[in-house]
């Protein structure tokens, strides 16, 4: 998947904005809290990185097509080895599941203030 195809799926999914931090890295949140990760730091040092349930992170890294974050690991967050590591539909699914995991975390003031509720 190409950094704008990624950006793209990531903005699409419900309240989901975009920060351009840490050397240039795209910081994509949902309610103020980030949900993946792309660019900048990210694709220096390998693929996307985003948050995981505890199964998919377990299989992810077992396959081989991705490993612990940088920093994020013990959050549940992977990085993909490379960008084109997963199908884009694959891919476009584990987004659209991390921003559920964030969701599910917000108050649930902050779940209605978004439109999320």
């Amino acid at each position: 998947m190409t950094p704008k195809s990624f950006e793209a799926r990531c903005l699409r999914l419900p309240a989901a904005t975009k920060v351009v931090q840490w050397e240039g890295t795209s910081v994509f949140k949902v309610g103020g809290k980030m949900f993946a990760l792309g660019g900048g730091f990210v694709a220096s040092s390998g693929g996307y990185m985003f948050k995981v349930s505890d199964m998919a992170y377990a299989m992810l890294i077992e396959h081989g097509v991705a490993r612990p974050a940088p920093y994020l690991a013990r959050a549940k967050w992977v990085q993909l080895v490379s960008n084109n590591a997963l199908p884009d539909a694959e891919l476009t699914a584990y987004l659209a599941q991390a921003h559920a995991l964030i969701v599910a975390k917000l108050t649930r003031k902050s779940r209605k203030m978004l439109g999320l509720d």
